[in-house]
């Protein structure tokens, strides 16, 4: 900085504002994000607000009108052990489907996270591959798949797992086939990010402690990965929970599952509040499930 002939140095110049102030950024910053803001509110939160309000509301048997009288009967007749028998059913398919994800889609991620060059991406395109493909016409194919003379079913047989002739479709063991089919992708992918995302240090610094390759795994892969884990859980769990179409072609309307259920009463019997506040339950239960793990990804998050 030159200095002056009387010795002082000159006054520094003052920052320049950006024109219009820090409001007009407020507003710059506002209208930004109204458009994905106006997106949500539209197709998200409004039609979980009319779902809870049609499921306070009662229906008329007789002209099928609907009256808004914010009642809780809809979810007092909850209770009704069909209905209870079917969510309890989803419930348990849901957690079945998505354990048997994470025992599957851990090992093939783990096995392309150590891959690389070209295979490592023939690998992951064939795992998106599935989804080019129509999720309808994939469904319907394992009921092929499934038949006494199908290709599964004569696997099972060599396997002495079920005797000859099985009829596998139109049962529970179906649904809970096409459910894992059908969510696996998105299990294997998020566990892959995450066991990407290893420091191979780490690794290495296990073995360099003693760690035998079963100890490394459990103890650093695992842990390391469960970030990745429960976002795939999440990503599986939520959409089978209300899961449809699965139950509806491979179950043969043979097992109630309280998608199916919702989905009588808004198409079959148009007993809206009541379908409604299947929809809410199923959706208050989901919610649950997604707030304590957002507390288990924040703990591991301040743990690493």
């Amino acid at each position: 900085m030159t200095v002056l002939k009387t010795g002082r140095r000159p006054a520094p110049s003052a920052p320049t504002e950006r024109r219009g102030g820090p409001r007009a950024e407020r507003w710059r910053a506002r209208l930004l994000v109204a458009p994905m803001s106006l997106y949500v509110v539209l197709f998200f939160v409004a039609p979980l607000i009319l779902l809870l309000v049609y499921s306070l509301g009662r229906i008329d048997v007789l002209t099928f009108e609907v009256s808004f009288g914010w009642t809780l009967d809809n979810y007092r007749a909850l209770v009704d052990g069909v209905y209870v028998g079917a969510i309890v059913r989803s419930l348990v398919l849901t957690v079945t489907a998505t354990a048997a994800c994470v025992v599957i889609g851990f090992p093939v991620a783990l096995a392309i996270s150590r891959l690389r060059g070209p295979l490592r991406t023939l690998c992951l395109v064939g795992v998106v591959v599935p989804y080019w493909i129509s999720f309808v016409v994939r469904t319907y194919a394992w009921l092929d798949l499934l038949a006494p003379n199908g290709l599964a079913n004569k696997f099972l047989t060599a396997l002495h797992l079920i005797p000859d002739g099985t009829e596998l479709r139109y049962s529970t063991f179906a649904i809970g086939v096409g459910m894992v089919y059908g969510y696996l992708p998105l299990m294997i992918l998020p566990i892959y990010v995450a066991l990407e995302r290893i420091d191979p240090a780490m690794i290495e610094a296990g073995h360099d402690l003693g760690l035998g390759r079963t100890k490394v795994f459990w103890k650093i892969i695992v842990p390391l990965a469960m970030p990745g884990t429960i976002a795939g859980a999440l990503l599986v769990g939520i959409p089978a929970t209300g899961e449809y179409t699965i139950p509806a072609i491979l179950g043969g309307q043979k097992t109630l599952m309280a998608g199916n259920v919702a989905a009588d009463q808004f198409l079959g019997t148009g007993n809206f509040p009541f379908g409604a506040a299947i929809g809410s339950a199923l959706m208050g239960i989901m919610l649950a499930v997604m707030f304590a793990s957002r507390r288990r990804l924040d703990r591991l998050e301040d743990i690493a």
